[in-house]
């Protein structure tokens, strides 16, 4: 293919004849292709221009922009163009006049009537990331966590014990309860029965407190607020069905002592619901 350009760009269509040599000089200062065959051709058979013209693989009437390849199709401009009149939408018809809402199939009962319905979805579910005893533990003798301070959710944020996603809260599980030594002050959105046993034999305490979404925002980001000019939100109540599930509401910014159970709320939270 490039050959091909080369003879065309050398060759003019409007040139005379001239003798052989003349033609011969004008190669010679055009660095030869190392192919013997296209060499000879140019020499022996188109030996009988002249209008040759310096060759280069730029040239300023090769450059165009980045256009696709394939360009929109033009309705409505003449048959010519195969797209014209009708714009291929044919004669008649309600496709032809406009279109339908998705899913219509024409009056029969479409598809999604037709399958039948599967399970549902709670819109009252919550989701709460797990995390172990084991793991605060281990992030106790590693120095990254104080256990002489309270141990809230965005501790556990900060120090990677969770993910990044809180979307309901944390729920405080008793996987490697046995590690668990020394009294630690935990403030979490649930607790499983071994763990609150874990901590409370070992002299620490756990509380269920409640947090919204704007809360839990308060509570991990609390630059978010500074930086839009905005003051820190309230702490929300639970509402009525979770108020037997928290001991407390969450309390902004991020508290750094725990607030001790009284004789009430014990009582109330070793009687089981």
């Amino acid at each position: 293919m490039i050959k091909r350009r080369l003879l065309s760009s050398l060759i003019s269509s409007n040139s005379l004849l001239t003798p052989k040599t003349t033609l011969i000089s004008t190669f010679s200062q055009i660095q030869p292709f190392k192919d013997s065959n296209f060499n000879n051709y140019i020499a022996n058979g188109a030996s009988g221009f002249m209008g040759l013209r310096a060759y280069s693989l730029l040239s300023l009437n090769d450059l165009r922009d980045n256009v696709p390849r394939k360009q929109k199709t033009r309705k409505g401009r003449g048959i010519g163009s195969g797209k014209g009149k009708t714009a291929g939408r044919g004669h008649k018809g309600q496709k032809a006049r406009g279109t339908m809402k998705f899913g219509f199939e024409g009056g029969q009962t479409p598809m999604r009537r037709r399958l039948p319905k599967r399970g549902f979805k709670n819109p009252f579910s919550l989701t709460f990331q797990p995390v172990g005893l084991g793991k605060i533990a281990r992030l106790i003798n590693a120095g990254k966590i104080d256990s002489h301070e309270l141990i809230t959710m965005k501790t556990l944020k900060e120090t990677r014990a969770i993910g990044k996603q809180i979307k309901d809260g944390v729920r405080l599980m008793g996987r490697g309860a046995e590690k668990i030594q020394w009294p630690i002050h935990l403030e979490v959105s649930r607790v499983t029965v071994r763990a609150k046993q874990a901590v409370e034999a070992a002299g620490g305490s756990v509380r269920r407190v409640h947090y919204n979404q704007l809360g839990f925002r308060a509570l991990l980001k609390p630059e978010w607020f500074e930086k839009k000019g905005r003051l820190l939100p309230k702490a929300a109540r639970p509402p009525p069905k979770l108020r037997d599930k928290v001991d407390s509401i969450g309390r902004l910014p991020a508290p750094t002592k725990p607030i001790p159970f009284y004789t009430e709320e014990k009582e109330a939270a070793s009687t089981p619901a």
